[in-house]
């Protein structure tokens, strides 16, 4: 009986202790463990789901890794609505939402390349370029196209999102985002159309909306692979439209501006354009995000 008593005394004097606040060192130094265990294991799985981006795929030929970088939030963005990536994307806990995009070097996806540059002004953005085994060289603009090596790149969960870009020979440009799915997006128009919507909603309004989608098609249908006539038609038709609005689809820059812009780049129908585009060629320049694109051309 006084062995029972001193136990339920015992009890009693360690309710009270943690009433007042007081926490057993010993529980303090578990928590902290456990937290520690829990952050290395985030970090771990982020590690795992990147390696499972080009070892589990038919990429795993990989023989080259050229540039590793992160790009930094500008205090300047373009675009400064409030993307969730967990709606967009999906929430998972501790793994680095991952965009692998397979791209030709003979035809430089520069769409992408703009995105990319608008993606880092609104997220944490780890950058990779890689050489598949299928392409004997890549120009060195190409190589350092999504920008410099940093020193923090081994540490994935810093990060919010990856952007691997594969040089690799394939017919048409193509995106892999789930590993656990690996359903692929083709075309550049159609990865654009992804990218773009993690930096700003779709339009709500349906007549907007399918004004972009109008324009991003005749960008890649008709300026980036039409015939001489084709693309002479859309560069009237971009003259047009842009002698009523600063920007294609209304007053703010939109994909359609980003589409537009990087297929009369490359067709290099530039020079030869109405007045209006070339006022507009300008004012996307004087932006800065399509200036690099400008540069892998040259």
């Amino acid at each position: 009986m006084p062995m029972y008593q001193q136990q339920q005394g015992n009890s009693c004097s360690s309710e009270h202790a943690l009433q007042n606040g007081e926490v057993d060192p010993a529980v303090k130094a578990l928590e902290a463990r456990q937290d520690e265990i829990l952050r290395k294991l985030y970090e771990l799985k982020a590690a795992v789901e990147g390696l499972a981006k080009t070892v589990t795929t038919p990429d795993a030929d990989l023989d080259l890794t050229v540039s590793s970088s992160l790009s930094s939030q500008s205090s300047t963005a373009l675009f400064t609505g409030t993307t969730d990536l967990d709606a967009l994307l999906g929430k998972d806990l501790g793994a680095l939402r991952d965009i692998v995009i397979n791209a030709n070097p003979a035809q430089p996806p520069l769409t992408l390349l703009v995105l990319h540059r608008l993606l880092c002004e609104r997220y944490r953005v780890l950058s990779t370029v890689h050489v598949h085994s299928s392409v004997s060289s890549v120009p060195p603009q190409l190589l350092s196209c999504l920008g410099p090596r940093h020193p923090d790149s081994h540490s994935r969960h810093m990060f919010q999102l990856g952007f691997t870009l594969i040089w690799k020979d394939v017919p048409k440009l193509q995106m892999k985002f789930s590993v656990r799915n690996m359903c692929p997006i083709d075309g550049e128009a159609n990865v654009a159309r992804f990218l773009f919507k993690l930096l700003a909603p779709h339009p709500s309004e349906p007549a907007l909306a399918t004004l972009v989608d109008s324009w991003v098609d005749t960008a890649f249908f008709q300026l980036a692979e039409g015939s001489s006539e084709e693309r002479a038609t859309a560069l009237r038709d971009l003259g047009s439209a842009l002698g009523r609005s600063a920007w294609l689809s209304g007053p703010e820059l939109s994909l359609a501006d980003v589409a537009c812009y990087c297929c009369v780049l490359q067709s290099g129908s530039a020079p030869s354009a109405p007045a209006n585009v070339r006022r507009w060629i300008k004012s996307c320049e004087n932006l800065g995000y399509f200036s690099h694109a400008k540069t892998l051309l040259q």
